[in-house]
């Protein structure tokens, strides 16, 4: 996934964003599984626990790894993945 590809066509970049999307899966999981877990270690967690300082950093870090997107993109895309993390938490706290 990490190895540059050179798809010529359609269905090679295609299948190429299928690969990207797999390994996303895998990585959007096993971040919520981790979210989860500091959820249950925070004083207070939840939403109301949100660390914007530390949010607005991790999108910054993300953005020297991703210029062309670059932090302005990032945001509601990582605002989008903590937000489903913090949803999840809260309901596997409902729900154990």
């Amino acid at each position: 996934m990490l190895r540059p590809e050179s798809p010529a066509t359609i269905p090679e970049c295609r299948a190429a964003i299928d690969r990207v999307d797999a390994a996303l899966a895998t990585l959007l999981e096993r971040r919520a599984a981790l979210a989860g877990t500091v959820q249950r270690l925070k004083p207070v967690g939840g939403f109301a626990g949100r660390d914007l300082a530390r949010e607005r950093a991790l999108v910054a870090r993300m953005a020297v790894r991703a210029p062309s997107l670059g932090a302005a993109r990032l945001a509601p895309v990582m605002n989008a993945v903590i937000e489903a993390g913090l949803h999840l938490a809260e309901e596997q706290a409902r729900h154990p």
